[in-house]
């Protein structure tokens, strides 16, 4: 018999995904105990248990091993092993003209003669040779688990990373994670590079098939879970990823509730692509942010904005918005223009002022009072007309009478000046501020580098956080009563129909409306007109108009108009006219309200209603974890219940290992969820490519001081392919011929194909039912 001899250099890890319940050494799977000493005619029922042997002997004695020879029959049977110590050997030498440059990693092999050797004999694995010394030191115990051969991560620390990582938490920071669930950094059993390196391996394994596909796959998966899920993808002539758009059924429900008021912003960039993300914002009843959609977009053209806007109004249920805010962008200004006409478009003051002392430096520095006269003109004024007469005083009095910038904001007014918007409802939002909030709460779950497929899976996250807070508020609202500040019966009836929110923000109008005087000044018809001050004050004072017959009242302030909350300057009319028995249902917005959710969505509300899922691993790993928990805590109170305990979960780890193999057995006939997705996913109509890679900018070259070395002429690279100089491999031209020769040998029907397969196709929207 002729044995093959195979050279196998690579570093063996200790296999720990099977925890070793046991508590001493009987019932060993070896025919030894396992803190015995080696030596000649050793038996082992198999392989494994050699190993674990010798593996086990290693670590005691403070080095680590590996395979180095192992013997097949014709049969290619595997016969005889060695497993040698890691500093067996020497390392190979490097020909002159394959030398690498740069920094050589240090030596480790130094010819160390320690092994052992097993051949089979029938069904068992005998020791053949064993060689004990070693000439190089040996490393404590303690320190041997930081050797590459005694490394190794558990299924149970697997399971751990993953979900913190998915979290948002560093690698860094899981190490410290692991450690204080082990007892020490000696016996996480891993370090800091190999937690790095298998989230690095599991995300190339996830992306094998491309970034893009990877977030494709994860929209067919969402819309298969949820019907209601829709999402849009537009797709190059090259079959590169573009603009991409994608909604749930929680958010589409929550616009049809909520979207008379959106605002979109497009300045966080988010990935590693650098696309835009455009969130659609709006105010739910607890007066917290909520999502109607986002999208990645590959640039920011007015044609870009078109494409969103008008497949967001197709996901949505309802009427287009009646307001939305952006920032002054001339793009998103004609996209808003051409798509939505009948809505009011406002421009964010917030990001308008920014720019003020940038373009009006020359005044800011040379008149300190500047700002604050130009900020009361724009905030303090309540009329149009207070606004235009503050305007035209500060025009004249700086001579900013020809400044082209600030003339061409004067001239687009009505769209961001506080005194043209206060009349119609904007639910308290005058700036991109919800849009921008948004941004920073989802900086907690992204980062620059995040890939899109990790980018749409951690949006879904942020989004569950963000409903579990709206969650929170119901339970609050319906769960407890607020403190009543006055008598009247008005505050108590307001208690009962707000949310806790917005009742916070009426109660604080109501307690302050006992600070202002309401007096009668003239009449015009069945209408009475107030003048309301604050007591002690003359100024500024309110107008109120009011209706007696029909309880109805208009302020000059306009904060019902705004925000959908009585102002306290009718309320102070109220008071004295001792209106405040009742709670008019005209001051009543539904939106608001504890009920604002009551109405029934047709369209998308049984699209929400889902088959019950099936219990999935993770959920019974969880729960089988916290029962655990309990037994482990009473199973450590004393040295009796742990070697019990021990002795328990060795057999039934024993018996589960045994239904596990009958059920492996079981499944081979049955199809599984594999199959069933990957079914789904060959229906593409082609593989969508990931879009093009955007590096960072990194500091410009001009600024940084070279050092001298880097002066120095640097040694020409040469191609791979034909060794010549003045090109890399990518512009070959050499492999340039030899490619077009190839080409020029395809069939008819491949050119077809290909040519069929370079079209622009574009992937609309897509739900079911």
């Amino acid at each position: 018999m002729v044995d093959d001899l195979v050279h196998d250099e690579s570093e063996i890890n200790e296999d720990q995904n099977n925890v070793d319940l046991s508590l001493d050494d009987s019932n060993q799977p070896f025919a030894c105990n396992r803190h015995s000493e080696p030596h000649l005619d050793m038996v082992f029922e198999n392989l494994e248990a050699a190993h674990a042997y010798y593996n086990a002997y290693a670590r005691r004695k403070g080095f680590s091993i590996r395979v180095n020879h192992t013997r097949k029959n014709k049969d290619k049977i595997r016969v005889g092993i060695e497993y040698v110590c890691s500093k067996e050997g020497f390392r190979r030498q490097c020909n002159e003209d394959n030398k690498k440059t740069g920094l050589e990693r240090a030596e480790t092999r130094v010819g160390c003669k320690a092994m052992i050797g097993l051949k089979k004999v029938d069904d068992t694995w005998i020791v053949c040779k064993f060689v004990e010394s070693h000439n190089h030191e040996l490393l404590t115990p303690k320190s041997t688990s930081l050797l590459r051969g005694h490394r190794v991560i558990t299924s149970a620390q697997k399971n751990l990373i993953d979900t913190l990582n998915e979290s948002g938490i560093a690698p860094s920071k899981i190490m410290f994670v692991l450690s204080k669930e082990s007892g020490g950094d000696y016996n996480v059993g891993c370090i800091p590079v190999d937690i790095q390196n298998y989230l690095g391996s599991k995300r190339r394994k996830l992306l094998q098939d491309g970034d893009a596909q990877g977030m494709y796959k994860y929209f067919i998966e969402s819309q298969c879970k949820n019907p209601g899920f829709v999402y849009a993808i537009e797709v190059d002539e090259y079959g590169c990823m573009g603009n991409c758009f994608w909604a749930d059924a929680r958010s589409r429900m929550a616009y049809q509730y909520f979207g008379d008021v959106v605002t979109f912003d497009a300045t966080y960039q988010t990935n590693r692509y650098k696309m835009p993300f455009v969130p659609f914002t709006g105010v739910n009843h607890h007066n917290q942010s909520v999502m109607f959609g986002c999208a990645l977009l590959i640039n920011e053209t007015a044609e870009s904005y078109t494409w969103l806007l008008k497949t967001w109004l197709n996901a949505m249920p309802g009427n287009p918005p009646s307001t939305i805010i952006t920032d002054d962008d001339k793009a998103m200004a004609k996209a808003i223009a051409d798509v939505l006409p009948n809505a009011t478009h406002r421009l964010c003051m917030w990001h308008l002022l920014q720019k003020v002392p940038e373009q009006l430096s020359h005044v800011y520095n040379k008149y300190p009072h500047f700002q604050e006269e130009f900020y009361h003109c724009i905030h303090d004024t309540i009329t149009i007309e207070e606004f235009e007469l503050e305007w035209s005083k500060i025009m004249e009095k700086y001579g900013l009478g020809d400044n082209d910038w600030l003339g061409n904001h004067y001239m687009r007014r009505e769209r961001w000046v506080p005194a043209y918007l206060r009349s119609s409802f904007c639910a308290g939002m005058s700036t991109t501020q919800r849009s921008e909030s948004m941004n920073k709460f989802f900086k907690d779950y992204v980062r620059s580098s995040t890939t899109i497929s990790d980018f749409v899976y951690q949006y879904e996250l942020a989004l569950n956080a963000r409903y579990l807070k709206e969650k929170e508020q119901d339970v609050k609202t319906k769960n407890s009563v607020p403190i009543l500040k006055t008598c009247y019966k008005l505050e108590a009836e307001a208690a009962k129909v707000y949310t806790r929110k917005m009742f916070m923000k009426f109660q604080e109008e109501l307690f302050c409306s006992q600070k202002y005087k309401a007096s009668k000044y003239h009449e015009e018809g069945v209408k009475k007109i107030y003048k309301v001050v604050a007591h002690g004050r003359e100024s500024p004072f309110y107008e109120v108009s009011l209706d007696i017959v029909e309880t109805k009242a208009i302020c000059t302030c306009h904060m019902f108009e705004f925000v959908g909350i009585i102002c306290r300057h009718i309320l102070a009319v109220f008071v004295k006219k001792s209106l405040v028995h009742f709670l008019p249902s005209h001051y009543i917005l539904e939106r608001w309200t504890i009920n604002a959710k009551k109405h029934i969505v047709h369209d998308i509300s049984s699209d929400v209603i889902q088959v019950e899922p099936q219990v999935s691993s993770t959920m019974m790993r969880n729960s089988l974890m916290l029962q655990f928990l309990e037994v482990a805590e009473v199973g450590s109170q004393s040295e009796k219940q742990y070697k019990h305990l021990g002795q328990t979960l060795r057999k039934v780890h024993e018996e589960l290992l045994a239904m596990q193999d009958v059920q492996d057995v079981d499944d081979l006939g049955s199809p599984d969820n594999t199959i069933l997705n990957s079914q789904v996913l060959s229906n593409l109509p082609m593989t969508l490519r990931d879009p093009p890679h955007v590096p960072s900018k990194g500091r410009p070259k001009a600024l940084r001081q070279k050092h001298p070395k880097e002066k120095q002429l640097m040694k020409k690279r040469k191609c791979s392919i034909c060794k010549e100089t003045g090109h890399v491999r990518t512009n070959c031209p050499t492999h340039k011929h030899s490619r077009d020769v190839a080409n020029t040998s395809l069939t008819p029907h491949s050119e077809s194909m290909h040519q069929q397969q370079s079209q622009t196709e574009v992937m609309s929207l897509r739900w079911q039912g």
